[in-house]
């Protein structure tokens, strides 16, 4: 990955902050309470705030009484990347997508590959004071015709997304997310309005594994993978198999028909490969056995389109017609090797193929 421009630092860096902090910017999806606390309604951990002090994603804090987002207009990671790297297969393939972070996470799952920013202090960490129409004009600049807002958790930079969003829609640019879907319901559709595509991490299908390995819980991003459907947004998922965690055949199988059921069958599923991050380092990568077999629960669930990712070359990463079984889009890693479409159908038998193509 390279950098879009200069001054601004990748996730792996965690050095003392040298930008003059930029005004304070007021929070939405809050309530004032008694004795100057506050609580943060944007997500369902409904953070009750004492002044000075931060909700748990660390960059939304009680100031005299008021919620504000000190993350915003200041991305700590600003990138040029393939769109497949979202991973979003369904959606203008092999293009380039202007990708940016602020810091914070509102889970704190323990595997995260990016840990070091979603899990860090803000104060520690560096960024570039970039206001949202300034963004949109580097990333036109830049050629990508996408915007995405990944690498950390996007929902607790929400106020500064969806600024930019509206700013991109009236430039011509489509916006995407990569997130863990833990938001609530009002906010999100209020983002949806003016967003394309999403993919969310489905982390498995347990209560009990969100709460030991994510501290979270399953029903809320259940629920925000319906909003997004009924809002129209392109979908896709994303299941990171962790071995003896979230990969049994009978969990998986019920995923799958929720997702059949309620997101339809044409809905993208990534199952990715897991490597040792964070806290888990003494966990083994996931075998790609375990993969391929999944894979195979899922497409015997009646599911479409089923990937396999962190496993460059494998022939999980490549789109086949569901009805033709031939290969409409050709991967290699990030790289679009072959786009057999036509009018976003199989041009071998012109079935169509569910996504959104130019």
């Amino acid at each position: 990955m390279s950098l879009i421009f200069s001054g601004l630092f990748s996730a792996c860096f965690l050095l003392p902050q040298i930008i003059a902090d930029s005004p304070v910017h007021e929070a939405l999806f809050y309530q004032k309470l008694d004795s100057q606390k506050v609580r943060c309604e944007l997500c369902p951990r409904y953070c009750v705030i004492s002044p000075g002090k931060k909700g748990y994603c660390r960059v939304r804090e009680n100031h005299k009484g008021s919620l504000i987002s000190i993350s915003y207009a200041k991305p700590v990671a600003v990138h040029l990347d393939p769109i497949e790297k979202k991973p979003l297969f369904h959606f203008f393939p092999s293009k380039q997508a202007f990708s940016i972070a602020t810091a914070g996470c509102n889970l704190n799952c323990k595997f995260c590959q990016n840990w070091d920013i979603s899990q860090g202090q803000p104060e520690r960490l560096n960024y570039t004071a970039l206001e949202p129409q300034e963004l949109v004009n580097k990333a036109l600049a830049s050629g990508a015709p996408v915007i995405a807002f990944t690498y950390t958790e996007p929902t607790v930079f929400y106020e500064y997304m969806l600024d930019i969003c509206r700013i991109a829609r009236s430039r011509g640019l489509k916006n995407v997310m990569h997130s863990n879907g833990y938001i609530n319901e009002e906010p999100l559709r209020g983002l949806a309005k003016y967003l394309d595509a999403a993919n969310i991490d489905l982390k498995g299908f347990k209560e009990e594994y969100y709460a030991k390995i994510c501290e979270g819980s399953l029903e809320p991003v259940l629920k925000s993978l319906k909003i997004l459907k009924e809002e129209g947004v392109h979908l896709e998922i994303t299941n990171l198999v962790l071995t003896g965690f979230n990969d049994d055949p009978e969990s998986i199988t019920k995923m799958c028909l929720w997702i059949r059921d309620n997101l339809g069958a044409g809905t993208p599923l990534h199952f990715s490969r897991f490597f040792p991050m964070y806290k888990l380092l003494g966990l083994n990568p996931t075998p790609v056995e375990t993969l391929e077999k999944l894979r195979k629960i899922a497409l015997d669930c009646g599911l479409k389109y089923v990937y396999i990712g962190n496993v460059p070359g494998h022939t999980g990463e490549n789109t086949y017609c569901p009805k033709c079984k031939r290969v409409v889009i050709k991967r290699v890693g990030y790289i679009v090797e072959e786009i057999n479409l036509v009018l976003g159908a199989c041009k071998f038998c012109q079935e169509k193929i569910e996504g959104v193509w130019e």
